[in-house]
This record gives C-alpha cells, structure tokens and sequence, in this order.
C-alpha cells in the first residue's frame, strides 16, 4: 500500500511517469522501507495506462463489493422475515449490553472512595 501511495504523491507532484528511484526517494523521505520487488510489480501493472482511468475502473470494482449491512437479516432462520429477525437482534445487543455492564462492575474490590 505504501508503494502505491509514493506512486500516487509522485503522479499528484507532476510526475506522470516515476521511476523505481522516484518512488524510493519518496519512501526514504518519511522512513519507510522500499521493497524493489513491490516496486517493480506495481511499476509493470501500471506501465503505459493513465492513473485517472486506473482510479476510475478501481471505483468500479469496489461498488460491486458489499460492505455490511443486513447482518440481522442474514443471520435470520431460513423462511423467517425480516420483522421477525429485527426483534432478535434487538434482544441479542440488549444481552449484549447486560454482559458488558456486569463486566465493568468487576472492579477487583477497589474503589475511588474506599
């Protein structure tokens, strides 16, 4: 991810084209260690295409990725609806809440005004 990112800095500082030294010089600029084979990889992919379609196609890939959400409804009985699933999860973050408070209680017998 590091290496992407130099990759990035050095195209956003009007470099359309780094060079594995461009972007070791980017990473030794903040202590970060620069790993040739990373370099070179991203260097291979990225050769001859523009950065804008790249970050525009990347945008793409990543809508079609889920991202949470109907978590209650999923985890309902197979035929059960999803009003009936709401009402177990509500039940369920309320034991949750009661093991949470039950756990702060346990002091180990020390108190601020003992």
């Amino acid at each position: 991810m590091k290496v992407v990112a130099a990759y990035l800095l050095a195209v956003l500082g009007g470099n359309a084209c780094p060079s594995a030294d461009d972007l070791k010089h980017i990473l030794g600029s903040v202590g970060a260690e620069a790993e040739d084979d990373r370099i070179h990889l991203l260097l291979s992919e990225v050769k001859g295409k523009d950065i804008t379609e790249l970050i525009a196609s990347g945008r793409e890939k990543l809508a079609s990725v889920p991202s949470g959400g109907g978590v209650a409804v999923a985890a309902a009985a197979p035929g059960a609806s999803a009003a009936a699933a709401a009402p177990a999860a509500a039940e369920t973050k309320k034991e949750e809440k009661v093991e949470e408070k039950e756990e702060s209680d346990d002091d180990m017998g020390f108190s601020l005004f003992d």
